[in-house]
């Protein structure tokens, strides 16, 4: 393709001509650079660097919950990791490390900052090839033939999907999966040419010009280009109306959906989210997840130790325990707020292996596996984001005071991070509020505003009767898929030939 941008097909860039730019060489792409919600904050003062350490590393230690005592929140378990799914569809940065300031203006997002599962589509069957199938046009990889339920992968176990996160840990690998298989069903729906299809296409075609279907799309890639559009418009009803309000006040959501606290002039991918606010999921985990129905409990850090290769039936987990199907409640997510599992205090090697070092003062490798107090010195020395009090006054809010423990490190300012959660658990009943909420609710619904052809603009979008029509949730989908897995055509010539 002669005019490609990242993330962009040719579908992609005509719909952007027709409902945003004037032409195709003068497309607005959302910027794929980081920014400032809020101001540079360089650490003063005549703290050392130890010093400093050592008084993140006393809060962090507030965090720790006692093994056994962890509160079940009101999101379901699996609202955490397709929170970690949508953060893989909109940001990757790749430069960033603790102890080397950084200026995020110059850090690429690797990710389009828009929710188009580019994360699963990757750049589409044109210039993301390996996704997809060579013989059944608009098919993608499904699997491998020893083991259908794995990613596709290639003969060294690495998965061959638009983001090489999405196989880091167990269940966002079988969430990608499953969109995966999702957009394979309704391929095959589309061929059958029934009342399914007809939804889709209907659905598709909503806020879109006749012409761009019928003269522009190639007659042999309509179908995917309607089924891939029929699935962004849903995954973004569901990140608008299931997702953000499981762990975001909705008074805040809905003040944000009026008003843009930030008034339209923020960044759209401000570090502030991406190193900060967003960060919310690591307070959500839980130490264990029972993966099947009346299974036995894995180690939360045992799902990231078997990352990056060949999945095994073993690992193979039921939907209904991570999400509501079917009236059925799944496990629960841990409330957002300023407690974390013990096992995010011993990360291992496979993720931290050396210890950190910051201006010459080595942070010890017992201190560099915690990951709230990586968090925190990502923030303090790398990006250096406001302070959790400036982002209150900035927004108009009383801010909270800095926790005593800082205090008696002769630290006055809240690293933002932990304030949106200390928020969320002061003031949030377990949901983000206030600066945590208005930061991580603008950031993805400008997204959705900023994008001409999201389910925003699309005026009388309803979801599909087949997701369950307004009752439309992450489980009715993931129901969906699992009673059609089944159903796809071609399936076994879609799947990976390497047997493990």
């Amino acid at each position: 393709m002669t005019k490609s941008y990242h993330g962009l097909g040719r579908l992609d860039l005509l719909m952007h001509e027709c409902l945003g730019a004037n032409a195709l060489n003068t497309i607005e792409v959302l910027p794929q650079i980081f920014g400032y919600l809020f101001k540079h904050n360089p650490i003063t003062g005549n703290l050392t660097e130890k010093e400093i350490v050592d008084g993140f590393d006393a809060l962090v230690e507030t965090m720790r919950l006692p093994v056994g005592d962890e509160p079940e929140g009101p999101a379901e378990a699996g609202m955490t990791f397709f929170g970690q799914f949508i953060d893989h569809d909109i940001t990757l940065d790749a430069t960033s490390a603790i102890g080397t300031r950084i200026d995020p203006r110059s850090i690429r997002n690797v990710r389009t900052p828009n929710l188009d599962l580019d994360c699963v589509y990757g750049d589409g069957p044109d210039a993301s090839p390996h996704l997809y199938s060579e013989k059944h046009k608009g098919f993608m990889l499904y699997g491998r033939k020893d083991y259908e339920y794995d990613l596709p992968r290639n003969d060294h176990g690495r998965a061959l999907i638009g983001d090489p996160r999405n196989d880091e840990n167990i269940i966002v690998s079988q969430i990608q999966g499953a969109f995966i298989a999702l957009h394979n069903i309704l391929m095959s729906q589309m061929a059958e040419d029934g009342d399914c299809a007809h939804a889709v296409s209907t659905c598709a075609s909503m806020g879109v010009r006749k012409k761009v279907w019928d003269e522009i799309v190639p007659p042999k890639m309509k179908s995917f280009e309607e089924v891939r559009r029929f699935i962004r418009l849903h995954y973004q009803w569901l990140i608008l109306h299931h997702f953000l309000p499981s762990f975001v006040d909705p008074e805040v959501i809905k003040h944000v959906l009026k008003h843009d606290p930030f008034h339209g002039k923020a960044p759209i991918m401000p570090a502030d989210f991406s190193v900060a606010a967003y960060r919310f999921g690591h307070a959500t985990v839980q130490p264990k997840y029972q993966l099947k129905k009346n299974g036995a409990d894995m180690d939360m850090l045992d799902l990231l130790k078997g990352g990056f290769t060949w999945r095994t039936k073993d690992t193979e987990l039921d939907m209904e325990m991570y999400f509501d199907i079917g009236g059925a409640k799944s496990q629960r997510a841990l409330p957002v707020g300023p407690k974390m599992p013990a096992a995010l205090f011993e990360l291992p090697d496979n993720i931290v292996n050396k210890p950190e070092n910051w201006n010459g003062y080595e942070i010890s490798i017992e201190r560099a596996r915690k990951l709230a107090l990586r968090n925190i010195l990502r923030d303090r020395t790398a990006i250096q984001v406001e302070s959790g009090q400036h982002a209150a006054i900035a927004l108009g809010l009383d801010p909270l005071p800095a926790p005593q423990v800082l205090k008696d490190h002769h630290i006055d300012k809240t690293p933002l991070w932990f304030y949106c959660l200390q928020e969320a658990g002061e003031k949030g009943n377990g949901k983000l509020t206030g600066v945590g909420g208005k930061i991580v609710a603008s950031v993805i619904i400008r997204i959705l505003k900023l994008d001409p052809e999201s389910v925003l603009h699309v005026h009388g979008f309803e979801p599909w009767s087949g997701f369950g029509g307004k009752d439309c949730t992450m489980g009715s989908v993931m129901e969906y898929v699992e009673k059609h897995r089944a159903d796809v055509a071609h399936r076994k010539e879609l799947f990976c030939g390497h047997q493990h």
